[in-house]
């Protein structure tokens, strides 16, 4: 199915959103980096089942001993617990209506490093949605 990309990039964008929304009302007197953390363990309980589930966690010993998959793995683990502990930081002491607009520019930054490291195209229409995706973000962040 050509659109299963789409279903999946729409879902990814209502959890998402709940994430902050949820994030909010869970951050109410508590340390963000302990609130991140305690996600953090959630979330690995939570996929741990699905690949489970899935009948696919013999594949984990494979990956883990491929080192170039496993290094941008790491990486990609560091980088995204990174984000999730400056984003509940940010939620902390901001409006969701003005954290998630800025780290929506997350967009316009992937799409540069994938233009400049990973040689992706984008077409000038897609170029355009691009800059008007970061002048959004930040007007709706400021406004």
């Amino acid at each position: 199915m050509k659109e299963l990309w789409l279903i999946y990039g729409l879902l990814s964008a209502v959890t998402a959103a709940l994430v902050g929304i949820f994030g909010k009302l869970g951050l109410q007197g508590v340390d963000a980096n302990t609130a991140t953390a305690v996600r953090a363990i959630i979330m690995a309980l939570f996929l741990i089942a699905v690949v489970f589930f899935q009948g696919n966690i013999s594949q984990i010993p494979a990956l883990l001993a491929d080192k170039h998959t496993f290094f941008y793995i790491l990486l990609s683990g560091t980088a995204g617990a990174l984000s999730w502990l400056f984003y509940f930081l940010a939620l902390k002491y901001g409006k969701v209506s003005q954290v998630a607009p800025i780290d929506k520019l997350s967009v316009v930054l992937a799409t540069l490093i994938a233009i400049f490291f990973l040689g992706e195209k984008v077409s000038l229409l897609g170029g355009i949605g691009i800059a008007l995706i970061g002048l959004g973000a930040l007007l709706v962040a400021i406004g």
